[in-house]
């Protein structure tokens, strides 16, 4: 570890800061040890543009539309901003339905699955162990060959489409027209102050874009390059950082009942997990990443965040999203579906080498 790589520092304070605000944002009004939860601020989202029916929620999200703002305004002031794509655009986008079905039968995305963790939810264990598998089976097919191929330069704006959509929902969250759908009641009725809940997104996007900063990255580097990998040490600091505010704000509860957002079916937490960490890898990064790559003007990342969109309006449309009583039957065969698939791909984007 070089303490005077700066980019080592930037990827340290975007691990604190994302750990910070995920407890911080739970203490101003978001769920509990859901103060940053990607997957289920989509499903929010995607009920409160009426994509699906769950009273409980829906909600337009201010965190999401900061990810993405956020991280345009960055790229752009730093000219890193380019419209890019091109790379095995249907897969990314099934990949994205899959995302969304892994975390919403865990209950979270990794965000969460680690604010879980560092409130001492001892459910989120199988999730941990689930991720780094599937982490480990994601390098594996890269290390036989997997890719879904390059992106290329795009000269036609495409990359402004996301975060010209995501500027959009600000401007209709801001003017509230009689179409968006606000729960009143449920996990979606509980949120932080929007101004705070917008600033904290785009502070954090901006963060996570000089950074790269990922949850499953910090994973899959540690995997491959130990503690030498700067990510790892940003995941440290997003541990570090949310214990201690948990702890602080007398939000640990170290247990493994009662926990809040959390099932005890710790085969599907694992599997479910392991299915997110898998895909991620294949499509390089997770959820949070996915957005904030399309922020940066990557249409193939776009097209994830518009499968996760999808994903969030059947997740909650066909019952495949766990809640507190466990995993349904519909949930099991959705995420056994998302590995065959994720199964297929690596064998359909194996590259041989040349006899």
């Amino acid at each position: 570890m070089n303490l005077r790589d700066c980019h080592l520092w930037i990827v340290i304070a975007a691990g604190a800061f994302l750990g910070a605000l995920g407890v911080l944002l739970a203490v101003w009004g978001n769920p509990e040890n859901s103060g940053i939860c990607v997957s289920c601020f989509i499903e929010n989202s995607a009920g409160a543009l009426g994509f699906h029916e769950n009273a409980r929620m829906q909600y337009l999200r201010p965190e999401l539309i900061g990810f993405v703002l956020g991280a345009a305004a960055c790229a752009a002031g730093f000219r890193e901003f380019r419209s890019r794509g091109g790379s095995a655009p249907l897969p990314r986008l099934v990949s994205g339905i899959f995302l969304m079905v892994g975390c919403a039968v865990f209950i979270g995305c990794p965000i969460k699955l680690f604010l879980r963790f560092t409130a001492g939810d001892l459910t989120a264990v199988a999730g941990v162990l689930g991720l780094v598998a599937g982490v480990w089976a994601g390098l594996k097919g890269l290390g036989g060959g997997v890719h879904l191929g390059s992106s290329r330069e795009e000269g036609r704006g495409s990359g402004f489409l996301v975060p010209g959509f995501f500027l959009l929902l600000l401007v209709l969250f801001i003017a509230r027209p009689g179409f968006l759908i606000f729960s009143g009641r449920g996990s979606a009725a509980q949120h932080a102050p929007w101004l705070l809940a917008l600033g904290g997104g785009a502070l954090l996007g901006a963060l996570a874009q000089r950074s790269r900063f990922c949850i499953t990255g910090g994973v899959r580097d540690t995997l491959l390059l130990g503690r030498r990998s700067p990510l790892l040490w940003g995941l440290l600091a997003f541990v570090a950082a949310a214990t201690a505010l948990n702890l602080a704000t007398g939000r640990f509860h170290l247990g493994l009942y009662g926990q809040p957002g959390a099932h005890l079916d710790h085969l599907w937490s694992f599997l479910g997990m392991a299915l997110v960490g898998w895909i991620s890898v294949l499509i390089g990064g997770c959820p949070f990443r996915q957005l904030i790559k399309a922020g940066e003007g990557d249409a193939d990342a776009g097209l994830v965040v518009v499968g996760m969109f999808i994903g969030g309006a059947l997740v909650q449309s066909w019952g495949i999203a766990a809640t507190a009583a466990g995993v349904s039957l519909v949930g099991k065969a959705a995420v056994l579906a998302g590995c065959l698939f994720v199964l297929g791909a690596t064998l359909l984007f194996r590259e041989r080498a040349p006899a």
